[in-house]
């Protein structure tokens, strides 16, 4: 019932930049904690960055400094403001929204959202 959808992926040159969209069907604020995630072939999904539902974020050591991540509750969308992108930055963006229900931690997902880097 939970649907999250990824918007924003395309093209982009090394150093450009790319704002990553996810919109969730219902409010965010049903959430603890939403997070972007990145995967490329071979790879284990790597966590970028996290914002919690008090708005606290958090960011792997891979891309601090480059994104952000950042919220708009009336819109129901979380988002991944992307600069100085590299070219191993090219990978599928999965949005993912975490939740606790009876005791047990839900997890969903969007399907991913194509970055490609081009040098």
């Amino acid at each position: 019932q939970v649907q999250l959808v990824e918007s924003g992926g395309g093209l982009v040159q090394a150093g450009g930049s790319l704002r990553l969209s996810c919109t969730v069907s219902g409010s965010i604020a049903s959430f603890n904690a939403m997070g972007w995630f990145r995967q490329t072939p071979g790879s284990q999904r790597e966590l970028l960055a996290t914002i919690t539902r008090g708005g606290t974020t958090t960011y792997a050591d891979s891309v601090k400094g480059r994104f952000a991540i950042s919220r708009d509750n009336a819109k129901s969308t979380v988002y991944l403001q992307m600069s100085s992108l590299k070219p191993e930055g090219a990978a599928v963006y999965y949005c993912n929204a975490v939740s606790s229900n009876f005791g047990r931690i839900l997890t969903y997902w969007g399907h991913g959202t194509q970055v490609t880097v081009s040098s």
